[in-house]
């Protein structure tokens, strides 16, 4: 599941437990509903080079949508086409909108290929933030490239973690005997397999030493990179309580993308006490500290990796100590906490009380 699908729908199962009432607007298909709120599906494009990836279609649709609703804050999650609608409908209701960034769209187009298009994506960008009266940024380092972008209004709002389902007790024996039966150190990758997340860099990793390779998830690249990994155990996508057990089963977690806002899988690792190896740019950067919870790379380096990955595998009480440390540097990032942080965004953009939000 992408990044900003999980948290909407983090946000929207904790709006229920506090008694709010949501409307989800968002490009089909779908589900009709989640956490007890209806979902209206507008028309949606797939993206010929990353089918999973759907993109949202303006439409007028959103205007009555929102007018029939009422609502009192227009929470955009990563606008961009649809998200352009709502803003706009929420202006022609004076209705006050909190805009989240959390995609890096130049970045995610300069991995397939769609080169010299920073400058519109940016003033895409920047033209619909500005009419936010809002713009939430999930890391130091993208809250940074924004202001430098002259993008107004803007606030830190990291992403919360599930404690309890990424959490060191799952960590399982009989699993890791299975995916290294010859005691090998468990090192993995947990993410989509798809070009802005550079998995291809994995294949820098082949050769090491004792170590079993595990790459956790699916998407278009998976193909190249089995034939590129023919020794790397693939579990496909997983999620749940095998999920939860894969991820405290490792010993090194690494992370290859380089264009992160913030990065769930890294926080999710760390929350299950797992140390990081991630590359230094973007959100990594306030997540990972180096010596501390893991290691970071320079993004481009790929021997940087292999040779930060090489340190952990060589020095068990190294990993140790660094994965108590990960599960204790997540610690107050729980979703509920990062949720109520969002309301007091709500709050503060409409200057008083109330209970029902569109998202």
């Amino acid at each position: 599941m992408n990044g900003v699908t999980n948290s909407v729908c983090r946000v929207l199962e904790h709006l229920s437990g506090r008694g709010h009432e949501v409307l989800v607007v968002a490009p089909g298909p779908g589900p009709g509903d989640h956490a007890g709120h209806p979902v209206r599906s507008t028309p949606g494009v797939v993206l010929p080079f990353y089918r999973s990836f759907v993109v949202g279609l303006p439409t007028r649709q959103v205007s009555s949508v929102l007018r029939d609703f009422g609502p009192d804050v227009v929470h955009l999650a990563s606008p961009l086409m649809l998200g352009a609608s709502g803003i706009a409908a929420a202006r022609r209701l004076d209705v006050p909108t909190v805009a989240v960034f959390q995609t890096d769209l130049a970045g995610f187009a300069a991995r397939y290929g769609l080169r010299g298009v920073d400058p519109v994506v940016w003033a895409w960008l920047r033209h619909i933030h500005e009419k936010a009266d809002r713009t939430l940024v999930p890391s130091s380092p993208t809250l940074e490239e924004l202001r430098r972008r002259a993008f107004p209004r803007l606030r830190l709002w990291a992403r919360g973690v599930d404690d309890q389902r990424f959490h060191p007790r799952h960590r399982s024996a009989e699993l890791r005997a299975r995916l290294a039966p010859g005691g090998e150190v468990l090192v993995g990758y947990v993410g989509r397999l798809a070009a802005e997340k550079r998995p291809w860099m994995l294949s820098h990793l082949t050769g090491l030493p004792g170590v079993r390779l595990v790459v956790v998830g699916d998407g278009p690249a998976e193909r190249r990179l089995r034939r590129s990994l023919p020794d790397a155990v693939f579990t496909g996508f997983r999620t749940g309580s095998e999920l939860s057990e894969l991820v405290a089963s490792l010993d090194v977690f690494v992370h290859t993308g380089a264009d992160e806002t913030f990065c769930q899988a890294v926080q999710e690792g760390l929350a299950a006490g797992v140390p990081v190896v991630a590359p230094a740019a973007g959100g990594p950067l306030d997540l990972v500290r180096p010596g501390h919870n893991g290691l970071l790379y320079p993004p481009n380096d790929p021997a940087a990796l292999r040779a930060a990955v090489a340190t952990l595998v060589a020095d068990p009480a190294l990993r140790r100590q660094m994965g108590d440390n990960a599960r204790s540097s997540v610690h107050g990032r729980d979703w509920s906490t990062i949720c109520d942080e969002l309301i007091g965004h709500y709050d503060e953009v409409r200057h008083g009380t109330s209970t029902r939000w569109a998202a």
